[in-house]
């Protein structure tokens, strides 16, 4: 009987990331391949992988050359429940099923969003700082202080790349303390901005700049720390800074256009968005520079659709990608094949392991990473290390425990 590329199988899989976990899919199709994605549940979304587990018999059976049809089926049964961890099971399932059409036609991924448009992909060295400051022990070598900081952005110029991106820092006796009141660390859902926050980021960008010297171009992430109030203080105080772009999350379109009319710096967002819907009013407000599209979340495919309604309003995007390798072989597609690209997002500090659980790691020359063009992703998780690192049950930002007052 010949094989008519459907899918067998479709189940999830875990291991340890040091203080998060890497999740994927694995689809299996008669024809004998198999189709990865990663997706992720630590960035404030539990429960995805349940979310894709009572949607694989939907997807058993069915064609994986018909991607789009099974995206639709499965949007049409989840239709109430739309968007958040729903959106991004639906994400994670059209990424496998792109990877397992692409080996089955023997292309890389690429080929299927329109052909690449670029061999090579500029990047930034994103949570430069932020992985080494406040995730310790898990990359090395830790920071401290403020000459820890100075270290490590004569690395990133030494080691070839043009562009870092940094999060909220300030300093006390030298020593580094983190701000991210917008993820409960620390806990103030007020999320005001008081001068010590103020004073303290700005010698934070001092410092990177002198270490890092005139040419980098450096970002800056205030995630979800403030309020609208809060941000136009922050875009104030670093106003006569040189800034790439200034990365404010906010749900509210109207309140980020106001900031953006009000900086002196292009502003980017979006990246907690999911669908061509939620964009849309960002755009029409003209309330970002950059739209940062987690293509993870969205799914690549649907990914361009988001892409091509941006470019329709004259906007850039970037790709939000702070996951694992798999993601960041997913985002370089997309990147390579969209017209309207600004930059690459990657995270060059990595867990001791990381190389192990993945057959192929991103390589990166001059800042730019270097595009394969190996069938599908260009690489796919190691079953047997994932096997060797279970996943930890304490995990991502649900992992942070603070104690009460």
């Amino acid at each position: 009987m010949t094989a008519q590329h459907r899918v067998t199988e479709l189940k999830t899989l875990s291991c340890s990331a040091s203080w998060r976990n890497y999740y994927f899919v694995k689809i299996t199709t008669d024809d004998g391949l198999v189709g990865w994605s990663e997706f992720d549940e630590g960035f404030g979304s539990p429960g995805v992988g349940a979310v894709i587990e009572q949607l694989a018999s939907r997807v058993v059976g069915q064609s994986v050359m018909q991607h789009e049809r099974i995206r639709e089926d499965l949007h049409c049964v989840t239709r109430p429940g739309s968007g958040g961890v729903v959106g991004q099971a639906l994400g994670a399932i059209e990424n496998a099923l792109l990877d397992a059409k692409a080996k089955t036609l023997g292309v890389p991924c690429y080929d299927l969003l329109g052909g690449k448009i670029r061999d090579r992909l500029r990047v930034y060295w994103s949570h430069c700082v932020t992985w080494r400051a406040s995730r310790r022990p898990h990359y090395q070598p830790e920071i401290h202080d403020a000459d820890g900081v100075r270290k490590l952005a004569r690395e990133v110029r030494e080691r070839g790349f043009t562009g870092l991106k940094t999060n909220m820092y300030r300093y006390e006796n030298q020593q580094i303390l983190g701000w991210g009141a917008g993820f409960g660390n620390p806990f103030m859902p007020e999320l005001n901005i008081d001068r010590k926050v103020l004073k303290g980021l700005r010698e934070h960008l001092e410092i990177l700049r002198d270490a890092a010297g005139p040419d980098m171009d450096i970002m800056l992430d205030l995630n979800f720390n403030a309020r609208t109030e809060g941000y136009l203080r922050i875009l104030r105080e670093i106003a006569d800074l040189d800034m790439f772009w200034v990365e404010i999350d906010t749900l509210n379109p109207q309140a980020l256009a106001y900031l953006r009319s009000q900086s002196r710096h292009p502003i980017a967002s979006c990246e907690t968005l999911i669908g061509v819907q939620q964009f849309l009013p960002f755009l029409r407000e003209q309330a970002v520079d950059v739209a940062i599209v987690d293509t993870p979340w969205n799914g690549v495919w649907q990914s361009m659709k988001i892409a091509a309604a941006a470019e329709a309003h004259e906007v850039n995007v970037a790709c939000h990608n702070f996951y694992g390798h798999l993601c960041t072989m997913m985002n370089a597609h997309f990147c390579a094949a969209v017209p309207n690209l600004r930059i690459m997002e990657v995270d060059i500090d990595r867990i001791a392991w990381d190389h192990e659980l993945f057959t192929h790691v991103p390589v990166y020359e001059d800042g730019h990473l270097v595009l394969p063009d190996r069938p599908g992703w260009g690489t796919e998780p190691n079953e047997d290390a994932i096997r060797e690192y279970p996943p930890i049950a304490v995990h991502g930002l649900m992992g942070r425990s603070q104690p009460p007052n």
